[in-house]
């Protein structure tokens, strides 16, 4: 169930800006015996703990009969520590901004301290997920045997921002607002900052679906309308309200502004000893990497993880494309068997022998 879940507290968690989340907490959830090599598999944007459980199972590779497998949720999520969790303490006053490197803090204190893991087999995610395993492999490289990032980057690329300036503006735009630039917040009055009428949460929120089926998946799956033989929507209309509107409709809005700066602020290069220089972070790297863009994915594209991989030591990496139409969703969360099957195998194949 989508309720059930764990939260760590985190107490006054103070982030690399230096501002401080009082009576902070980490929402996770487990699958498998402690005894067993951890796995960690963290959140992606938007997504609740169990929308990665897909690919967790006895006949996958991330089977919990073999693995102690352990699900951190980003802060904001609406699970951990967020905006929408907070309102009332927080009395209007503005959520923090929180990075990847913060939340990757946040998850080695609830992994060493709260589950007494010293280390771990595998670091995996989708998407911010796979963003968040690229700051596992360079904060803590000696953490993990192995990393697999898929469909996500270590740097979030001036492409991808503009993207998300594009679902970010038509979500202010509801409320009279407007961004202030990619990972800059909004320029609104401040006393109308975090509050939204019914009416413009549902505007807002309609148009961020809508703006975001244009990226989500490829032109090819569009253009096969795969939207219908494959999902089962009638006509693009029927996607458009009944998937990419309920899919926004069931999300905060504060929420997504905020993993949405965290997305555009990541920088796995952006912490000692690297110092914003992305290739010295992939050379920092330790554990053998398997990342797997998506062939088609319209933000995270293959050349910009073909280029991470080129920048890791000889022999710590390999790239390999989702031979996939279905663009960013290849990678997630679980809609095309075949994708998931691709992927699955590739994991099994990785855990087995670190086999490419």
């Amino acid at each position: 169930m989508d309720d059930e879940f764990s939260t760590f507290d985190l107490g006054d968690f103070t982030l690399s800006s230096g501002e401080v989340i009082p009576n902070a907490y980490i929402a996770y959830k487990t699958f498998g015996d402690k005894a067993n090599p951890a796995i960690i598999y963290p959140s992606w944007f938007s997504g609740r703990i169990a929308d990665n459980e897909w690919l967790i199972g006895a006949d996958k590779a991330l089977n919990p009969n073999r693995y102690f497998i352990v699900v951190p949720a980003l802060i904001g999520n609406g699970q951990s520590v967020s905006p929408s969790n907070t309102r009332k303490r927080r009395a209007g006053a503005k959520f923090p901004d929180v990075t990847v490197r913060d939340n990757v803090t946040a998850q080695h204190r609830l992994v060493t301290i709260g589950l007494g893991v010293a280390h771990a087999r595998m670091v995996l995610g989708w998407s911010m997920g796979g963003g968040q395993t690229y700051q596992w492999l360079t904060q803590f490289p000696d953490f993990m045997d192995l990393g697999v990032p898929f469909c996500g980057s270590a740097r979030t690329a001036l492409h991808n921002q503009v993207f998300l300036e594009g679902v970010k503006s038509a979500l202010l735009a509801a409320k009279g607002a407007a961004s202030a630039g990619s990972a800059a917040g909004e320029v609104a009055q401040a006393e109308r900052y975090a509050q939204w009428t019914d009416a413009e949460r549902e505007v807002g929120l309609k148009a961020f679906g809508r703006v975001y089926a244009g990226w989500g998946f490829s032109q090819q799956f569009y253009r096969d309308r795969l939207y219908e033989t494959k999902l089962g929507f009638k006509d693009l209309e029927d996607f458009m309200v009944n998937f990419w509107e309920s899919w926004a409709l069931s999300k905060d809005p504060e929420n997504l502004l905020h993993m949405l700066h965290t997305w555009q602020a990541a920088d796995c290069s952006d912490q000692a000893p690297y110092n914003k220089d992305l290739e010295k972070a992939m050379a920092g790297i330790k554990a053998k990497t398997l990342v797997l863009p998506g062939k088609t994915d319209l933000y995270f594209p293959p050349e910009d993880s073909e280029h991470e991989v080129e920048c890791m030591s000889k022999g710590r990496g390999k790239c390999i494309a989702f031979p996939s139409v279905w663009g960013h969703w290849a990678g997630g969360p679980g809609s095309n068997p075949e994708d998931v099957k691709w992927l699955d195998d590739k994991l099994k194949a990785f855990l087995e022998d670190e086999s490419w």
